[in-house]
């Protein structure tokens, strides 16, 4: 009798723990999105929780969450969080910040890495590609954005237009994979992820962007507990490693 007890409290415990399992759901921005996606998994399996990530631009990002697309949880920018904060889409005090991202430049493998040393270099070397992609900055991309204004200011926007490839979204360095390109301008973390692309470095200093990206509690979460979970999850110590490993531990 007792035995039959014990199985009967043990089923009902078990019962308990699934319907509490909740489906987290995050948008993100791609820059995370190698890191996120691996943490995840591991937070999955450790809290019974499943994570389901939408990625895209942070222009993509804020635009899903304002046009009501369900989120628990939002990594963005710093900046584009406390934004969302301000606007009543993202829990205000609930932002954890979580990498930190530069851009870099990247050719496919075994091509000559360009010297990309000094502002001037880097000048020289755009000039000199057969082709380059960056992602579109009309797609809100972080990077993107950056580098249009880094190509104005080198004074090379208009001598460079018509051999550039505007990446609509995701890893521009695909298209070097491919072939369609010869160099890539993206963050790094986008750029180590593909196969067939190798990172040869970070912008020069003077030209460099440092991005700090944050997650938060989306405002409208459908499981706000388990939001919060993820966000603390995120957060652990131990992750450190693997976010530097994926390009996300800027340091200059």
């Amino acid at each position: 009798m007792r035995g039959a007890t014990t199985i009967m409290l043990l089923g009902g415990l078990l019962f308990t723990a699934r319907a509490e399992a909740a489906e987290v759901k995050v948008l993100s921005a791609g820059a995370v999105r190698a890191v996120v996606t691996e943490v995840a998994d591991v937070f999955a399996k450790e809290s019974g929780h499943s994570v389901k990530g939408t990625f895209g631009t942070v222009g993509v990002v804020r635009g899903k969450l304002a046009a009501g697309e369900p989120a628990d949880v939002v990594i963005a920018t710093d900046a584009a969080i406390d934004e969302m904060a301000k606007q009543g889409l993202v829990v205000a005090g609930t932002r954890t910040d979580v990498a930190r991202a530069g851009v870099g430049v990247g050719v496919r493998d075994g091509a000559p890495k360009p010297d990309i040393s000094t502002p001037d270099a880097f000048k020289q070397t755009l000039l000199a590609a057969k082709s380059l992609v960056y992602v579109d900055p009309a797609q809100g991309a972080t990077s993107g954005i950056h580098f249009a204004g880094v190509l104005q200011r080198l004074g090379i926007a208009d001598a460079v237009k018509d051999k550039t490839l505007l990446w609509p979204g995701g890893f521009a360095a695909e298209a070097v994979a491919k072939g369609q390109a010869e160099l890539c301008v993206h963050q790094i973390s986008e750029i180590l992820p593909v196969a067939g692309v190798t990172l040869v470095g970070p912008l020069p200093k003077d030209l460099q962007k440092v991005t700090t990206y944050s997650a938060g509690l989306a405002a409208r979460s459908a499981a706000p507990d388990a939001g919060r979970a993820f966000l603390v999850f995120l957060a652990r110590p131990a992750f450190k490693a693997k976010f530097a490993a994926a390009g996300l531990d800027y340091k200059e």
